[in-house]
């Protein structure tokens, strides 16, 4: 029976801010792609580099395992992944070199390998699987494992021939998800998730996908995986996930990690009644769009299910942003649904970008204006990031020279000309999340004023902080003004 090793190429100990946040999740996609090798008869083990200090930890392991194959597939329902950070890269690197020096066929399936097969071939991998894997990692394995060495007959490849590197097609995607096995969670070290969880949230959270990619065409948005299509799996089979994690691993939480979550007519109420059917208690949180939370009785639904917290792409406060970023969603829909989410014991949280090509200081300003009028639980805020097979890529790709690629998640380097420099947008980053900060602790304030025998621990803290994010947003924005002088 062959051997294969898994492993993929994220390390959150080489992204800072993602190891300070202390929210690992298990690597979905490659646990999916092992429970389908297993399925198929080979015998699979699992090095999880989330964890990890250096790739050269996969080194006992190989001499122990002695694996035929060595598969670095990464985790493509992870957002990191899709990010395709050097610092990432370059790990991926080192495992396939270390593959090499043992004798092992190295494979490698990941978003910044499909965009970048050449670089990854010509640093020691054997074959790059294009687009999504599963199937095409099944086909090629097979194939070599049987000598029969008829590799331009699977699509989704692509490996050296010769002196030329040879490229079958890209694979058409899966469309019946519930084909696939359940993912191989006993490979993983759950216990080291947990403890992680427990020590610094109090609480264990764990992920699952019910779709896979996504129809909308926000033109900044990479999809070397799954592409634009979108399939989903049944509520059956996911709530059957679900039960199966509750008794196996008991987490308290799931990141539904779909692009989008709960788009097909009817799956979300479906689900909540399979839930509450099966007497099932969890929460959870999911990313959606402003426009689809606004159909029927979507919030309400998923309100009834356990949804804790829904991130949405707001992404602007500028309706001229939205348009230029073909994100088809309105600013009265990002009020309307952010109000009934709010309305219906759900946390909103808002994904926000700046430096887009086009955006000027009044664009920036009905952001912050729109965030601090709303305020939702939770932000993330970034600057765009032109990535490989978008349109935003195409526009300003002949601009990136020097830097084509974010070392970690907390770069936030310009790489092309926009209105304003890096070191703007950085600080702009920061004192968002102040002004942010802010007002949250006003809002604490007036709380433990207004209800002295009711403080909890979460206001006070908010409260207390306001020492710090009041003097230290007013230098931020003496900074930013100097800033917009310069540039």
């Amino acid at each position: 029976m062959k051997k294969i090793l898994f492993t993929h190429s994220y390390f959150y100990r080489f992204d800072p801010k993602q190891w300070k946040a202390k929210q690992p999740y298990p690597p979905l996609g490659t646990i999916y792609a092992a429970a389908v090798m297993r399925e198929n008869g080979f015998n699979v083990s699992l090095l999880d580099t989330n964890l990890a200090e250096s790739p050269d930890e996969i080194i006992p392991v190989i001499e122990k395992f002695k694996p035929d194959f060595l598969v670095i597939y990464d985790d493509g329902f992870n957002y990191l992944t899709k990010m395709c950070l050097t610092n990432m890269r370059e790990a991926a690197f080192r495992l396939s070199e270390i593959g090499k020096k043992f004798n092992c066929t190295v494979i490698v399936s990941s978003s910044d390998s499909t965009d970048h097969y050449e670089k990854y071939l010509n640093r020691g991998a054997d074959y790059i699987i294009l687009g999504e894997g599963e199937i095409t990692l099944k086909e090629l394995i097979s194939n070599l494992s049987a000598d029969s060495r008829n590799l331009k007959s699977i699509t989704g490849l692509a490996y050296k021939s010769e002196n030329d590197i040879t490229i079958t097609g890209r694979r058409e995607i899966l469309t019946d998800l519930d084909s696939l096995p359940m993912p191989a969670w006993d490979l993983v070290d759950i216990g080291a998730y947990k403890k992680i969880w427990m020590e610094n949230h109090g609480f264990f959270s764990l992920n699952l996908a019910t779709t896979r990619a996504c129809p909308f065409k926000c033109n900044w948005c990479a999809k070397p995986i799954y592409g634009n299509r979108y399939n989903v799996r049944s509520p059956e089979k996911v709530t059957e996930e679900i039960e199966y994690l509750l008794t196996n691993y008991s987490p308290d939480h799931f990141w539904m990690c779909d692009d989008i979550f709960g788009l097909k007519p009817g799956w979300v109420q479906k689900f909540s009644k399979l839930v509450s059917d099966k007497k099932l208690e969890f929460k959870y949180k999911i990313q959606s769009r402003v426009d689809l939370l606004l159909q029927e009785d979507t919030i309400s639904a998923l309100a009834q299910s356990g949804a804790e917290t829904v991130w949405v792409g707001a992404e602007s406060g500028s309706q001229k942003i939205l348009d230029a970023m073909d994100k088809g969603t309105r600013i009265e829909q990002i009020y309307e649904s952010t109000l009934l989410l709010k309305k219906n014991g759900i946390r909103p949280a808002f994904f926000l970008q700046f430096g887009y090509p086009g955006e000027t200081k009044e664009d920036i300003k009905k952001t912050i204006d729109m965030l601090l009028d709303l305020m939702p639980a939770d932000i993330g805020v970034s600057v765009s990031y032109p990535l490989p097979g978008t349109k935003f890529y195409e526009n300003v790709k002949d601009e990136l020279v020097t830097k084509s690629n974010w070392s970690d998640s907390d770069d936030l380097a310009m790489m092309y000309k926009s209105t304003f420099t890096s070191s703007y947008y950085k600080k702009l980053h920061r004192y968002v999340h102040k002004v942010y900060r802010s007002k949250y602790g006003f809002q604490s304030l007036k709380n433990i004023l207004s209800h002295p025998f009711a403080i909890n621990r979460k206001h006070l803290r908010s409260a207390v902080l306001l020492l710090y994010y009041i003097p230290s947003s007013i230098l931020d924005s003496f900074i930013l003004k100097k800033l917009e002088i310069a540039d």
